[in-house]
């Protein structure tokens, strides 16, 4: 994907919460998982108070989905067969919806789709859109990909005119409620510090550092909400000097949040949550019995690590992970492990496993520690 510096896809599931306000701060009920699809699915945005867009892998690409909150229904707007849709948000005073598609030739732009058809326009010719904001129908607010960075860049539709406003920022655009203003993410300290910007006149103002947070949204109040790990947290610039915690999920199958997303209203919340880390170790089981090499190579990071415990270095990268396991697959038709035990313990799953190979059988642990959706490193006991 090229929506910014180049990312690996992770397991992700877009989870939706009404939000019900006490005294200064929130909590969130009536929890649902609306994508609850393998592998990709991310960006949320809100149509309307009762549809959220997102961006749902469906046959190995990419494509628009929608979520009717209240029928519980899932549909997909777009079907592309040569790219894949991202960062699908509504069009003002139109019914329509704008995505950044990739192309498969790698060609990266934002379109306009036709709610009616799916049928879809260029809106920016030339301008290699990560992400984008809505100001009014004819502004946008882009983040544009310029070698290895992000550029802030204003986009007039009516005179084709773009103006860069900043160099090196990160993913996340949004309106301040009640003003006319824009918040952007400022990279160019080394930090992620929010911003607002005045998009007509270019003035722009610190609000919070986030530290290493990319994603954050607004509340109608003027709360900002931002996420780590776990944790919810929230920031109000009229009230507050620092992050204040809000809430820390308990459910396995939300961590390392990063998407969030609010109605206008402000009384519901999507965010973007890694499943368990225990649903990609037992994905990479599944494979490896199947000794599917590719499915079984897509659980783990670009820079996995296999030790013999506690420190001996047996391979490193997922070209020799490669190179291994794939003679292994192709002579081992007996191939199956069984798990006699499972501990899962933050990022780490322990598994006692029973291994049978070219009509062998022995025991073994294994130690798989999950960074970013993905099996970083596994340290074997024998």
């Amino acid at each position: 994907m090229c929506l910014g510096p180049v990312i690996a896809q992770t397991d992700t599931e877009v989870h939706l919460f009404d939000i019900v306000y006490q005294d200064d701060t929130f909590g969130l009920t009536n929890g649902l998982n609306i994508s609850n699809n393998a592998g990709y699915d991310n960006q949320p945005s809100f149509y309307n108070d009762n549809r959220v867009l997102f961006s749902s892998n469906r046959d190995g690409q990419t494509d628009i989905a929608f979520y009717n909150v209240r029928d519980n229904e899932l549909e997909y707007l777009t079907n592309t067969k040569d790219g894949s849709e991202y960062s699908p948000l509504k069009i003002p005073d139109s019914k329509d919806v704008s995505a950044i598609r990739l192309d498969k030739d790698g060609t990266q732009l934002l379109y306009s789709y036709k709610i009616t058809s799916g049928k879809s326009k260029v809106l920016l010719p030339g301008q290699k859109v990560g992400y984008h904001l809505w100001y009014r129908p004819d502004i946008l607010v882009t983040t544009v990909l310029v070698d290895d960075r992000m550029d802030l860049v204003v986009s007039n539709l009516k005179d084709n005119t773009n103006y860069t406003f900043q160099k090196n920022v990160g993913r996340s655009l949004h309106k301040i409620p009640n003003s006319n203003l824009v918040s952007y993410v400022s990279k160019e300290t080394g930090s992620n510090l929010i911003k607002s910007l005045n998009p007509i006149s270019g003035a722009t103002n610190p609000i919070i550092d986030m530290g290493g947070i990319e994603d954050y949204c607004w509340l109608l109040n003027g709360t900002i909400i931002a996420a780590s790990g776990k944790n919810l947290i929230q920031y109000n610039p009229k009230t507050d000097t620092n992050w204040n915690l809000v809430k820390t999920f308990s459910d396995k199958n939300i961590n390392n949040i990063s998407r969030v997303a609010v109605n206008n209203l402000s009384t519901k919340l999507a965010l973007v949550a890694e499943v368990s880390p225990e649903i990609i170790v037992q994905k990479q089981l599944d494979a490896y019995n199947a000794r599917d090499l590719e499915t079984f190579l897509n659980t783990y990071s670009k820079t996995i690590k296999l030790f013999n415990y506690p420190t001996e270095l047996q391979s490193e990268g997922k070209e020799q992970l490669r190179s291994g396991y794939a003679e292994f697959f192709e002579n081992t038709p007996d191939l199956h492990c069984e798990i006699k035990n499972r501990i899962v313990i933050g990022n780490k799953v322990i598994d006692e496993e029973y291994i049978t190979a070219n009509g062998q059988n022995f025991s073994a642990v294994a130690i798989y520690e999950v960074e970013n959706g993905k099996i970083a490193k596994v340290t074997f006991i024998r």
